[in-house]
């Protein structure tokens, strides 16, 4: 265990150094700078500025200082605001978090429930239903979902019915956190309960299952403590990405409701080219998303004895 766990921090260390380069590296074929719209700025109010923020100095020599300060937990100032970038994720991350875990919950209960019903009423309405569910999840773009769900479930239902249900914009109240989460989670939601329908076909079809039907275990207790354990095995090696897809997929679904999280800055930022906010960001982000895969990972082989962590 600590051998795989040891070589596994030793990939996520390479797999973030490649990452923070080559977003830095992009970040400067970008046409302009930061302070492009301050033309009318004299010429030495610029070069303080350039100075300031330690853009006067070579491309590469920038990327070196940039990693230094990294390894040491600094992340830098944005050029946009002012502010140090560690701050404003500290405070902006907690309210993208929240979005996001209750969309991995949605889209995760969501999905496996969804999946089993679909294998176990195989040919049926309900599981022509879910596949129709499942396919507009794959096929429309969240933030597409997300203007729908404003549109119908936000303004019509309010001009239906007087009442506010469902609130269109902001992260306050529970009404407000409906429809961002549906919006954000139900992409992947449909992608888990195609693959638990899949998987949990080939279960039904096992041997110890129909020795099960045939001791006379009732349906529910096949499918929860026999088929279920090892139907879902697929489903949380996708976790990994799955997280991934929904943390960066709430970048533009924050920016539609409004929801003041790191969407907010990471938008803005790359419309207003503030390289270290949007470097900060990423490596802040693929650190995270580092970590969950390595978890998730982790977490598979425990679920699933046959898997050798040491191998």
């Amino acid at each position: 265990m600590t051998k795989y766990i040891l070589k596994r921090v030793g990939y996520s260390i390479v797999t973030l150094f490649l990452l923070v380069a080559i977003t830095f590296f992009m970040m400067q074929l970008l046409p302009g700078d930061p302070f492009t719209g301050e033309k009318q700025l004299p010429a030495a109010q610029m070069e303080a500025l350039y100075a300031k923020y330690g853009l006067d100095k070579p491309v590469w020599q920038q990327f070196f200082i940039y990693i230094g300060n990294v390894v040491q937990g600094d992340l830098g100032v944005s050029l946009t605001y002012n502010r140090a970038i560690t701050l404003m994720i500290t405070e902006a991350f907690a309210v993208s978090f929240d979005v996001g875990i209750r969309s991995i919950c949605f889209a995760f209960i969501g999905g496996v429930l969804l999946g089993t019903l679909a294998a176990i009423k195989r040919g049926k309405a309900a599981d022509t239903v879910a596949m129709i569910i499942a396919l507009l999840g794959v096929s429309v773009p969240s933030f597409v979902v997300a203007s729908v769900l404003q549109y119908f479930l936000g303004l019509k239902m309010y001009q239906a019915t007087g009442m506010r249900i469902f609130a269109i914009t902001g992260w306050e109240g529970f009404n407000s956190h409906i429809l961002p989460v549906v919006a954000l989670g139900f992409g992947s939601l449909a992608t888990i309960s195609r693959l638990m329908r899949t998987s949990m076909l080939d279960v039904l079809g096992q041997d110890y299952i129909k020795t099960a039907k045939a001791k006379g275990l009732s349906q529910s207790g096949i499918i929860f403590k026999h088929a279920m354990r090892n139907a879902i095995m697929p489903v949380v090696t996708v976790l990994g990405p799955i997280t991934a897809g929904i943390l960066t997929g709430g970048f533009v679904v924050e920016s539609v409701f409004g929801i003041p999280g790191l969407g907010k800055y990471f938008v803005q930022s790359i419309q207003g080219l503030d390289y270290t906010m949007i470097c900060g960001t990423t490596v802040f982000y693929g650190a995270f998303l580092i970590i969950a895969n390595l978890v998730v990972d982790i977490a598979y082989g425990l679920i699933d004895p046959r898997v050798k962590l040491e191998g």
